[in-house]
């Protein structure tokens, strides 16, 4: 599994729930008593409304903890990216070495 995917469910997963039920809201339903057929219309718009500007408000929140989600992603990767680096260098001066002690091993055994 890839190494940002966890951090990014954790970040997500709080939400999901809140999503689901502001998007698929209880409509106001047709009661024997609703006469007024355009006042039911206007409450169901008003209800309608309603859930996507808090649909809106839980996706802006759901982008910021996204967005930071992302900056520490990137932060992770430049350090992991440092640190494969190093290790490189200390790889190509332990072959330095080694070459070096190598050679002088084998003029010491050659020479006498």
């Amino acid at each position: 599994m890839a190494a940002w995917f966890l951090p990014a469910l954790k970040a997500v997963l709080p939400h999901v729930g809140t999503i689901i039920t502001v998007a698929a809201p209880v409509f106001t339903r047709k009661s024997a008593e609703a006469a007024n057929q355009a006042q039911l219309v206007q409450q169901q718009i008003g209800e309608l409304q309603a859930a996507a500007s808090q649909n809106a408000d839980n996706i802006k929140a759901l982008a910021e903890q996204l967005q930071g989600t992302v900056a520490a992603l990137h932060q992770a990767a430049a350090i992991a990216e440092a640190r494969l680096r190093r290790a490189f260098l200390l790889c190509a001066v332990a072959i330095g070495l080694s070459t070096v002690t190598t050679g002088v091993a084998l003029f010491l055994i050659f020479r006498g």
